[in-house]
């Protein structure tokens, strides 16, 4: 497993991938009013790379990519970064059907959360998930993240608004990292 900045030569991978994955990725994630295959386009790829790069270089998101074998898998972002005296951010992450409950997507989420505690100096790191998103949710807790509550119609998803369950993890609640809680909690 790899993860690594969002590449330019990766539109054309990225889109065939979320394409092939509409079925198990479309009820999670936003339609901003356009079908889905209008949003997977190599074009929107490029798109949406331009907007997280800028946003990285302002030092408002992590976005990265994450390889399995060599393959383009997935992503992990830390978004919505805020400095000052709150130093937290947003989670968010997708992981393709075919390498799922290999303990793949639990294992990049670590790494990043362990990247955002130390080198980037978070305090917080938030988690929202909409409540039937099981396996999204028992991601989150077996790496720590503790519940907070319910946001009620909180993001417009799949074309409606849809609660959300906040969750969210402190830098001190794993005082050894989450990786090593992901050592310790995830079967294999």
């Amino acid at each position: 497993m790899e993860l690594h900045p969002l590449r330019r030569r990766d539109a054309g991978e990225w889109s065939r991938l979320r394409l092939a994955n509409e079925d198990w990725l479309k009820r999670w994630e936003p339609s901003h009013g356009l079908s889905w295959q209008d949003r997977h386009t190599p074009a929107a790829y490029r798109a949406m790379r331009r907007v997280v790069a800028r946003r990285a270089r302002q030092g408002t998101s992590l976005p990265f990519a994450l390889r399995v074998e060599g393959r383009l898998a997935g992503q992990v972002t830390l978004d919505n970064v805020v400095r000052g005296a709150l130093r937290s951010g947003y989670l968010g992450y997708w992981i393709d059907r075919s390498v799922a409950g290999r303990g793949i997507a639990s294992l990049a989420v670590a790494l990043v959360c362990d990247h955002a505690f130390g080198a980037v100096g978070l305090h917080r790191v938030e988690a929202d998930i909409r409540p039937e998103n099981l396996p999204s949710r028992r991601l989150v807790e077996r790496l720590g993240f503790q519940q907070e509550g319910l946001l009620r119609r909180y993001l417009d998803i799949d074309g409606d608004w849809r609660d959300h369950v906040a969750y969210a993890l402190l830098a001190e609640d794993l005082p050894g990292g989450v990786l090593d809680r992901w050592r310790r909690h995830i079967p294999g």
